[in-house]
């Protein structure tokens, strides 16, 4: 496989979960084994819903400490701060000079958003496909690893690409979808996907009591009322987990036909799996300090932004604007 310049950011709306690391970040981590990858902690982001920057600031350390805990690994990779790349902000700028407003209305990212807050669907966040698109090109990204629920935002922004292209000069490579089989990560009440807004979560680097309180409150089989019942292991969301965690968990889904093994049961033996499992990454994460992280933000948004420039600097002259001085 070529080496290529891959891309991936996500917002920091607090500490990782389940949902991040199956979904998102171990397959970041196997990525930087085969390409040049740049992580980024998208604050220009969160501001599209919640407006003070103040109120994330600790949430860019806890999300970044996480990044790190997991794998992300700062000598491989580029980390970096969005906001501490102030060219993309410049960049979403032209590039929504030439993007048809019907566009960005008709994206799935808009409307789930705006449903969600619909006392704030703000200029921002319509478009907030533009920033996408300006975070993947700025750094002329190539891959961009996405579930297929998100190709048709990644199809968005190549139309935006291939437009200015076209309009000015071909300044940017069309960013590929690196598909990735991205589990449904249902959360705590078995219903959602797993998500902070909806509090429904499973951490990974938080502590042991809390991993243990957040998973036995998990819905389990919902159609078992007592132990002595066979259970569903295929709609059990408790039993899903044991296919990432068990390599065994067919062993277990039969116990549970047989009713050989209670909902409880099932959860307490996940919780110590989960616990563990992720018990390096805790360990990594505690030794990282605010001081630590701050400098491998800082130093991964100077690389960030030095490709960055370069890009605008291209950029400036196929649009016709001045030079930077």
């Amino acid at each position: 496989m070529d080496r290529i310049r891959v891309l991936s950011g996500i917002r920091p709306t607090g500490r990782f979960h389940l949902g991040n690391y199956l979904g998102a970040a171990k397959n970041w981590v196997a990525l930087q084994e085969e390409h040049e990858c740049f992580f980024f902690v998208a604050d220009y982001h969160a501001l599209t819903t919640e407006p003070d920057g103040h109120k994330v600031e600790d949430k860019v350390f806890d999300l970044t400490s996480d990044l790190l805990a997991v794998g992300i690994d700062p000598r491989r990779s580029v980390v970096y701060q969005q906001s501490k790349v102030p060219e993309v902000a410049e960049l979403t700028l032209l590039l929504s000079m030439v993007t048809p407003l019907s566009w960005v209305m008709r994206t799935p990212a808009f409307k789930e958003k705006a449903k969600q807050h619909p006392d704030n669907v703000n200029l921002g966040l319509v478009s907030y496909p533009v920033l996408q698109g300006a975070d993947i090109v700025i750094v002329k990204g190539m891959g961009v690893p996405v579930g297929k629920d998100q190709l048709a935002h990644l199809e968005l922004i190549r139309e935006v690409v291939r437009r200015f292209n076209r309009t000015y000069a071909p300044v940017f490579p069309e960013p590929r979808a690196l598909l990735t089989e991205e589990p449904l990560i249902k959360g705590t009440d078995g219903k959602m996907r797993m998500s902070k807004s909806v509090g429904n979560i499973v951490g990974v680097t938080d502590e042991p009591e809390v991993l243990r309180k957040q998973i036995l409150s998990m819905v389990t089989d919902v159609k078992r009322v007592y132990k002595t019942q066979p259970g569903h292991p295929r709609t059990c969301n408790v039993c899903a987990f044991y296919k990432f965690f068990f390599d065994d968990w067919q062993h277990y889904w039969d116990l549970c036909r047989k009713a050989q093994i209670g909902c409880h049961d099932k959860k307490k033996l996940l919780a110590e799996r989960i616990i563990e499992t992720f018990r390096p990454f805790r360990e990594a994460r505690a030794e990282l300090t605010p001081e630590v992280v701050t400098r491998i933000l800082d130093e991964g948004s100077e690389k960030a932004r030095i490709v960055a420039r370069q890009t605008m600097v291209e950029v400036r002259q196929a649009v016709g604007l001045p030079a930077y001085s």
